[in-house]
C-alpha cells in the first residue's frame, strides 16, 4: 500500500513541471503528511489541462456511505503472494469497486515524496521515499469518482492510489508492495481514454528503483495530525548510499535560501515598502 504522501512544491511549479493549470477554486496547501481524508493534488482524464484538489479515500458513486480507499491494488484479488516478478493478468479490471473507473476514470496523482513502513512495524517505523537528483513532483497512478452524500447532496470528488508488488527499494524496507510510480512518458498515456487494457497493465509494474531513494523519519508521522517539515528529518542513513541531499535538506535549503533572498532584497533596495 501507499501509506502518506507528501506535497510541498509549490502550485506554480506544479503547474509548470505538469504543463496544466490549477482550477480557480483549488487553493493548495503544502502538507507534508497527506492521509486518508486530506486533499490531494491531482490531474483527471476527464481535464486534463487543469489540477484539481481531491479528497485521498476514493468512494464509487454507487457506495450508499463513504468507504475512504486510498490503494487500489492492480492485480485485484490475483497475485495473493505478491510476487515482484508477477506477469499474469490485472485483477482489477474486474474487480466491481474498481473496474469502471479503471477503464475510464483514471487519474495523477501530484506528490513530492510518498511515505511508508514495513508490512509488519507500518508506520511505526517509517521511511521517506522520493526521487534523487532533486528531479522535483511526480506522479502516481490513480483512479477517481464522484461521490454524492445521500442525506445532504454534497459532492465529494475522491481519488485512490494504484498499488502493485514491491520493487527493490521497497523490498528494502521489508514492505510487500508498493504504488504504481508512472514515469514522464507514461503521464499522458495514463489518461488517454483510447488506450488499450494491455498497455494499461503495462503501466502497472513496480517502478524502477534506480532514480529513487529512501530514508527513516520519526513515527510522528503516523498520527495523521501531525505536520510540519522537520517530521521528513533523518533519524538514520539513506537506503542507498548516494551524494545527493536527502529530501528535508533540499526543501530546508530551499526554505532558507528563499528567506535569506527576501531578508537581502529588503535591505539593499526595497526599504521604500515600508512607508
Amino acid at each position: 500500500m501507499c501509506g502518506r504522501a507528501t506535497i510541498i512544491t509549490p502550485a506554480v511549479d506544479l503547474e509548470k513541471r505538469f504543463n496544466a493549470a490549477f482550477i480557480k477554486s483549488a487553493e493548495l496547501k503544502e502538507n507534508v503528511n497527506i492521509s486518508a481524508g486530506n486533499e490531494i493534488p491531482v490531474i483527471t482524464s476527464e481535464q486534463p489541462n487543469h489540477i484539481q484538489l481531491f479528497t485521498l479515500g476514493y468512494t464509487p458513486h454507487w457506495a450508499h456511505k463513504q468507504t475512504y480507499m486510498i490503494n487500489a491494488r492492480s492485480e485485484g484479488s490475483l497475485n495473493i503472494e505478491n510476487n515482484p516478478n508477477y506477469k499474469g493478468a490485472m485483477g482489477i479490471f474486474n474487480k466491481p469497486m474498481f473496474r469502471h473507473a479503471i477503464k475510464s476514470q483514471r487519474c495523477l496523482v501530484l506528490v513530492d515524496a510518498f511515505i511508508e513502513g514495513p508490512k509488519q512495524e507500518k508506520l511505526n517505523k517509517p521511511f521517506i521515499v522520493y526521487p534523487n537528483r532533486d528531479r522535483g513532483p511526480f506522479a502516481l497512478a490513480g483512479i477517481y469518482d464522484t461521490w454524492e452524500h445521500p442525506l445532504t447532496g454534497e459532492l465529494h470528488r475522491t481519488v485512490a492510489i494504484i498499488t502493485t508488488a514491491a520493487n527493490r527499494l521497497t523490498q528494502r524496507i521489508e514492505h510487500h508492495r508498493a504504488p504504481v510510480v508512472l514515469s514522464k512518458e507514461d503521464e499522458e498515456k495514463w489518461l488517454n481514454p483510447d488506450i488499450s487494457t494491455a498497455e494499461l497493465s503495462n503501466m502497472m509494474q513496480p517502478f524502477d528503483s534506480k532514480g529513487f531513494n529512501a530514508y527513516p523519519i520519526s513515527q510522528k508521522i503516523k498520527n495523521p495530525e501531525a505536520n510540519g517539515l522537520e517530521l521528513l528529518k533523518p533519524i538514520g542513513d539513506k537506503l542507498f548510499k548516494d551524494y545527493d541531499r536527502c529530501l528535508y535538506e533540499r526543501l530546508k535549503f530551499a526554505e532558507e535560501d528563499e528567506y535569506a533572498i527576501r531578508e537581502e532584497r529588503l535591505v539593499e533596495g526595497d526599504q521604500f515598502v515600508l512607508f
